[in-house]
C-alpha cells in the first residue's frame, strides 16, 4: 500500500484541515505553512504577512481509494479560488488559494483541472489559485492540529 501526499491551501487551516480529514481514503492531515522564505515560522509569525508562508494541510492518501483528481475537486469546491489572498473575512497571504504539487503528475493534473474549471463558467472570475512545487513543510503549533476535532467546532 504505497501513501501519496498532497498540500493544499485554502483559506483557515482549521476547516480545511477537517473537510479533508473526512474524506474516504485519507489517512491523515497535518495543518503547517510552506511557501513562503522565513526558515521554520510561528504561526504569529505567519500572521504579520512578511513571511510569505501559506497556511497549508497536507493530506497523506490511499490513491488506490481516492484520486488526486477528486481532491483537487473537493479543494476547488471547498474555497472560492478566484479571490486573491482571501477567504471570506480572512485577508492575507497566508489563506491564499494554492496547490503544492509534489510530482509532475501533480503538476499537470492540477494545471490540467484548473483550466478546465476555468473554462466551464462555474466562476465568474478567473480562478487565481497558486500553483507552485511543494518547498519545505514546517509543522503548526499543535494546538492547531485537529483543531475543530479539539474544539468541537463543525464545517
Amino acid at each position: 500500500m504505497i501513501m501519496k501526499k498532497a498540500t493544499f491551501g485554502a483559506g483557515c487551516f482549521w476547516g480545511v484541515e477537517t473537510r479533508f480529514g473526512n474524506i474516504k481514503g485519507v489517512i491523515d492531515t497535518v495543518v503547517g505553512y510552506t511557501g513562503g522564505i522565513t526558515e521554520n515560522p510561528t504561526y504569529k509569525e505567519v500572521c504579520t504577512n512578511k513571511t510569505g508562508h501559506a497556511e497549508v494541510v497536507q493530506v497523506t492518501f490511499d490513491p488506490s481509494i481516492v484520486s488526486y483528481e477528486e481532491l483537487l475537486e473537493i479543494f476547488w469546491n471547498m474555497h472560492n479560488p478566484t479571490t486573491l489572498n482571501r477567504q471570506g473575512w480572512d485577508i492575507g497571504t497566508q489563506y491564499r488559494s494554492a496547490v503544492f504539487y509534489h510530482d509532475k503528475e501533480q503538476k499537470l493534473a492540477t494545471i490540467a483541472l484548473k483550466e478546465k474549471l476555468d473554462k466551464s463558467g462555474k466562476y465568474r472570475e478567473p480562478i487565481v489559485t497558486e500553483i507552485v512545487p511543494i518547498s519545505k513543510f514546517t509543522r503548526a503549533e499543535e494546538y492547531h492540529q485537529k483543531y475543530d476535532e479539539k474544539n468541537n467546532r463543525s464545517h
